[in-house]
């Protein structure tokens, strides 16, 4: 496996960084199917994975995630060893989105130059199941100041912030929230709702192509 995987062209006029969650590597099918797709958009889209993640995968032992400020320094570092074209947007599924989040929070408090266009979040986990769900406890929190232009992505039914949840939410205008129909956590409806989950991903693409071109 290599240290990156990239699809797309390379002359791109924007590319998007692509970090995993916390449970899966980046060559998950959810991973590659929105990297194949965004790339059918003429995007350049990279995936890499956290030190934790390479570690199960040299190792084959079930290591648990990097403490937040690794997480934050690794994405960074990634960042800096990356040469892709056009405008960056970074982002990220589930923690790695978070992460990504907290990276650009990190650089507008300390003032810090970065070539960051945009952010994406992809199932942004605001509240861990079954913990208590109150906006104060939130691991949101610093998207309510985040300067930098932001799309987050997030299932009707997420069991880390279901939508009636973020309506609580104070987000600054930077933000702008769409919503996955009767979506979970992998934006995934139930068989009911009449959407498949197909569909729920190729909209979530297209919002986030429309999204990165726009930037």
């Amino acid at each position: 496996m290599t240290a990156f995987l990239y699809n797309g062209p390379e002359d791109a006029t924007h590319s998007f960084v692509f970090a995993h969650g916390a449970g899966a590597g980046m060559d998950h099918s959810f991973m590659q199917v929105v990297a194949e797709q965004l790339a059918e958009h003429g995007i350049r889209v990279c995936r890499f994975e956290f030190p934790y993640m390479q570690n199960r995968r040299e190792q084959g032992t079930k290591t648990p995630p990097n403490r937040q400020p690794q997480l934050i320094e690794a994405y960074q570092q990634t960042l800096e060893q990356l040469s892709l074209p056009g405008k960056i947007i970074i982002g990220g599924k589930s923690m790695g989105g978070r992460i990504a989040s907290l990276l650009v929070d990190q650089q507008e408090q300390l003032e810090a130059t970065n070539n960051i266009a945009a952010l994406i979040c992809m199932g942004f986990p605001f509240y861990a199941p079954k913990k208590q769900r109150e906006p104060a406890f939130s691991r949101g929190e610093h998207l309510h100041r985040i300067k930098t232009a932001t799309l987050i992505l997030q299932g009707d039914r997420d069991s880390f912030g279901k939508s009636d949840e973020l309506d609580q939410m104070p987000f600054s205008s930077a933000v702008n929230i769409q919503l996955i129909a009767d979506g979970d956590h992998s934006f995934k409806p139930r068989v009911k709702s009449g959407f498949t989950l197909e569909q729920n991903i190729s909209l979530s693409v297209t919002a986030m192509a429309e999204f990165i071109l726009a930037q």
